[in-house]
């Protein structure tokens, strides 16, 4: 077999936290077409069925450190097929639109999204470390959703003439995509609101991304009066290497809470013995599976999509192999429901 053209040395788990500069840098080097990313694994495009260049306003990015995670000359390896863009994308499937949680419907404030008694979610940036081909936000307005480099503040200030609200959630785009320094004064604003008690981030930087997790963020959240309850989002555990579990064990180290979300994707993780490697491997990190999502109706996704009935078959294998500890919960978000229904595969 010939060499990898991307390298996989990774750094060990006892490296320290990464300067602010590292992460960013590493962002800026980020894969932006399929031809390099491709070129760098050792596959042909031929061998990609409807290999297309991203489409108008979703563009493709792909940290390096993500790809060296990938199989070389593997066409069909599980990380590379959920960034890679494909002409399925621009196809028109009924039922698959550009605002599937119908989120629009609930933003009392722009950048503040209020489904939930309790508990209400800013959108802080437009920013991923990746590009993920199902992301259920693709064709979110984000600029509608903010106004300057701080647009989160009259968001921020909406939750604070809401007392019902307990629980902010910083989402986006992705809310480690801030630098530590606006990240720092998001914090301390929520912080000055007396009826928040907790914080929780859903970020998917510590997988694709674990240089972001810097010494300045562990600190802040290590200080914060807020219970911090972090949810990752990873869907296979070929994405959990050596340098995620060492930033994973810092989070916990600074006193977080991690969770992990993961979706349902075709061709991806849709068997058991992928799920149950997926759940064993974040214990293994210290990270708690949590939810796994039936993907989210948006307009070119579609193919990414696993039946209902496949869906649970699943789960009820896992969950004759797995303690139930480590069987995530099965569920669909449905707009104007009043939280996410967990699907019934018992029976």
């Amino acid at each position: 077999m010939p060499e990898p053209a991307i390298e996989h040395a990774r750094p060990t788990c006892t490296a320290q936290p990464a300067l602010e500069a590292d992460w960013q840098a590493e962002l800026r080097q980020a894969y932006r077409d399929p031809q390099s990313l491709l070129r760098d694994l050792g596959i042909d495009e031929s061998a990609i069925d409807g290999l297309t260049p991203p489409k108008h306003g979703f563009a493709m990015r792909v940290p390096r450190g993500f790809a060296r995670r990938m199989r070389y000359g593997d066409a069909r390896d599980p990380l590379l097929l959920q960034v890679l863009p494909r002409q399925l994308e621009h196809n028109s499937v009924p039922g698959f639109g550009n605002d599937p949680l119908m989120e629009s419907q609930f933003q009392p404030q722009p950048g503040l999204i209020h489904k939930y008694h309790g508990r209400a979610l800013l959108i802080t940036t437009a920013a991923c470390g990746v590009h993920c081909r199902y992301c259920f936000r693709r064709s979110f307005p984000y600029n509608e959703a903010r106004e300057g480099a701080d647009g989160w503040q009259k968001a921020v200030q909406a939750l604070a003439a809401d007392s019902t609200i307990e629980e902010a959630i910083l989402s986006g785009g992705d809310p480690l995509s801030l630098s530590d320094d606006k990240l720092t004064r998001l914090i301390d604003a929520l912080e000055d609101i007396p009826h928040v008690r907790r914080l929780r981030i859903h970020s998917r930087q510590p997988i694709v991304l674990p240089e972001r997790i810097t010494g300045t963020l562990l600190a802040r959240l290590r200080d914060s009066r807020l219970r911090v309850v972090l949810v990752v989002h990873s869907n296979h555990a070929q994405e959990l290497d050596a340098a995620v579990a060492s930033a994973c064990d810092q989070l916990r180290s600074a006193g977080l809470t991690l969770l992990n979300q993961a979706v349902m994707l075709a061709n991806v993780n849709d068997d058991a013995e992928a799920q149950a490697r997926l759940s064993e491997r974040l214990f293994e990190i210290g990270v708690l599976p949590y939810y796994l999502h039936q993907l989210d109706p948006v307009a070119g996704a579609a193919h990414f999509a696993v039946a209902d009935d496949r869906a649970r078959g699943i789960m009820r294998e896992l969950n004759a192999r797995l303690p139930g500890y480590l069987v995530p919960r099965l569920v669909r978000e449905v707009p104007g429901e009043q939280g996410k229904l967990p699907m019934n595969w018992g029976l």
